[in-house]
């Protein structure tokens, strides 16, 4: 190849001889055997531990795979005991499920064995421990019309003051609950103060709003 000098010269680059392009081969021929030489020497030297690597990554990708198997028969096992226990409607199917399952799935077969059998055992361990927020707050509001009537208002404001927050998804039921706790008791002022939480809220659902509006 012409160097920039030559170019800027106009030089042609001289062309190499026969002596030379055998001197360049024997060099890379060189060149190829030391390296040659070095891979085989590291690979001898090492060779323990790239066994055991490649063995490791063996062993991490079969697990990966039968775990992801596993995981997969797991879910399609209790998908299929789900659906058994509820054409059965089998609430101790049901209430065995929730204990072998896990989140949301768990909760659901928790809440509609209760809805079978009336169980309220059942709503109060969803409420203290069930795994997704939806559940615990939907069992909750289920304790308060169960057993609201022999609460206080100031009980049962306390009961569902971890609802009072927009990421419950039954935030203004809980709102309206209370504020009816309140008005059943005769504390106008304290039920006006949900009332208005309520109606000055623009997010708040219409029917929810409403109902709002016609007890303020």
């Amino acid at each position: 190849m012409a160097t920039m000098l030559e170019r800027n010269k106009n030089v042609k680059p001289t062309k190499k001889t026969y002596a030379e392009h055998a001197q360049d081969a024997l060099y890379r021929e060189v060149w190829e055997d030391v390296n040659n030489e070095k891979t085989v020497q590291f690979v001898k030297k090492y060779s323990r531990h790239i066994l055991a690597g490649a063995l490791a990554v063996l062993i991490v990708a079969t697990a990966f795979q039968i775990g992801m198997r596993t995981y997969h028969a797991n879910k399609v096992a209790t998908a299929v005991a789900y659906e058994t226990a509820i054409e059965n409607v089998d609430a101790n199917a049901l209430a065995a499920l929730a204990d072998n399952a896990s989140g949301a799935t768990a909760d659901l077969a928790l809440f509609q064995s209760y809805l079978l059998d009336n169980d309220v055992t059942k709503l109060e361990q969803l409420a203290k421990s069930g795994n997704t927020r939806d559940f615990r707050d939907l069992a909750k509001l289920h304790i308060v019309g169960l057993q609201g009537d022999e609460m206080s208002a100031s009980d049962v404001e306390k009961y569902l003051s971890d609802l009072d927050t927009d990421a419950s998804p039954f935030c203004y039921t809980a709102r309206l609950t209370i504020a009816q706790k309140y008005l059943s008791v005769g504390d106008k002022a304290n039920a006006d103060k949900w009332l208005d939480k309520i109606i000055n809220d623009k997010n708040a659902p219409a029917v929810i709003s409403g109902n709002a509006q016609m007890l303020r």
